[in-house]
């Protein structure tokens, strides 16, 4: 396995200091599903926050859908996204969108987060 690949404990946000900068700090790019934060720094490893809100998303099981897809978006596109922590929020429509729907969604926002590098 290469563990360049592997979503460890190193590409992700952690904690309360790291969201708050990106919160403060970022690059917005909205859609139906989701909400996309993010922050230019100066290192080169990518990280990824989730925001997955039980207020928006009822069921632990669609929560827990929705995280993974993310989480597999973001670490096959982690190579084009050196240099940026990336806040992810869900929207109420992202509850019952299927999985290739949130996986275009991602890979526009994650665009856009290159483009306003």
């Amino acid at each position: 396995m290469n563990t360049s690949f592997r979503f460890d404990r190193s590409r992700k946000l952690l904690d309360s200091v790291s969201y708050n900068l990106v919160f403060k700090k970022s690059h917005h790019s909205h859609d139906k599903y989701f909400t996309v934060l993010s922050h230019n720094k100066e290192e080169e490893i990518p990280r990824l926050g989730m925001a997955i809100s039980k207020k928006n998303c009822r069921h632990a099981t669609n929560r827990n859908r929705i995280k993974r897809v993310v989480r597999e978006i973001f670490r096959q596109n982690q190579k084009i996204l050196l240099g940026l922590n990336i806040v992810v929020i869900n929207k109420p429509s992202s509850t019952y969108a299927k999985n290739d729907e949130l996986t275009r969604s991602l890979e526009k926002h994650f665009k856009k987060c290159i483009s306003c590098k």
